[in-house]
């Protein structure tokens, strides 16, 4: 298995990449692209390191050629305020990116049999109670767009003969990045509280189903276009505040009974608070309908899980790390 990598020293990515590890052993090669030199040569033996500037230009066909798969997790972070000119960073780290590497399989002999590209559940835009599968149409909103764009970019690879899957990723729920790491510490201290009403609706995956998913797509067939990247329950903010505070060992009903202000939010974050208050009721139509089989279905296992490795992490002796 040749595979491609841009964005493998990421959260998504480093996972995914343990994964695809523990699935092929000796058989796997492959190629991670950074755009920083600096901390490449840390990168493990099996992991051949690529320097590309993602959104500058096309990366050389060779990158690309008779690749079994690349994978593209490279964009900027959603998690700040956004300013004119982090919504162009936020566009363009994914939309550019996306052409350029299109582009570059364009030029290819032999192109890459599949590209996974990742995308978000942003796509959706703020829909309320709405259940919502692959088939929903876009919503409204700068993600929404962001992501129509991104996927667009994304699925003009198919003209080349490439299966294109874009991996329509919920919140994301492990230790060593994303969302966990600010929410698990401020629930710890006591001080962790539903957003509004607690009614919006969070779809969520568990890290280990998020790399999982993506190496689903990469070897069945039958995945090809949106396939969102959640797990089969989602729930609402008041749900998912009650649950982790109780896995944590904190007392949910005050995490229930307090909330935090939206308009507070809308202070620090400005529109970027967005990704917090919209209602996204999203389901895995895809991944179950291909047979994925979920290691996390239930938002309860998952959070407590990723509070024991957490714990067991910060355990561990320092020349175990």
């Amino acid at each position: 298995m040749r595979m491609v990598v841009i964005g493998g020293r990421g959260f998504i990515g480093r996972a995914v990449l343990e994964q695809c590890l523990s699935t092929w052993e000796e058989e796997l090669q492959v190629t991670v692209v950074t755009r920083r030199k600096k901390g490449a040569e840390l990168l493990p033996a099996w992991q051949r390191p690529f320097i590309w500037n993602v959104e500058e230009s096309p990366p050389p066909p060779s990158l690309l050629e008779g690749a079994d798969a690349v994978i593209n997790l490279a964009g900027e972070t959603v998690a700040q305020r956004w300013t004119p000119a982090a919504k162009q960073r936020i566009r363009d780290s994914r939309v550019l990116t996306t052409r350029n590497l299109v582009e570059a399989i364009h030029q290819t002999a032999h192109p890459p049999k599949v590209l996974v590209n990742a995308s978000a559940v942003g796509y959706y835009g703020d829909r309320g109670d709405e259940e919502l599968t692959e088939d929903s149409p876009p919503g409204q909103g700068f993600l929404a767009e962001v992501c129509r764009l991104w996927e667009e970019e994304a699925l003009r690879a198919r003209e080349w003969g490439v299966r294109v899957v874009c991996a329509r990723f919920g919140i994301v729920l492990g230790v060593g990045g994303g969302v966990m790491e600010r929410l698990l510490p401020v629930f710890e201290w006591g001080l962790g509280a539903k957003i509004g009403s607690g009614r919006h609706w969070l779809s969520w995956v568990h890290i280990a189903d998020a790399a999982g998913l993506v190496l689903h797509a990469v070897t069945n067939e039958q995945v090809r276009g949106p396939m969102n990247v959640v797990a089969p329950n989602p729930v609402t903010n008041r749900e998912f505040t009650r649950l982790l505070a109780r896995a944590v060992g904190k007392p949910a009903f005050l995490a229930t009974l307090l909330s935090v202000p939206p308009l507070l939010l809308r202070l620090q974050l400005g529109e970027g608070a967005t990704v917090l208050t919209a209602s996204q009721r999203v389901f895995p139509k895809v991944a179950l309908e291909t047979g994925y089989n979920f290691a996390f279905p239930q938002l309860e296992k998952a959070l407590k899980e990723v509070v024991y490795r957490r714990a067991k992490l910060s355990l561990a002796p320092s020349w175990a790390s």
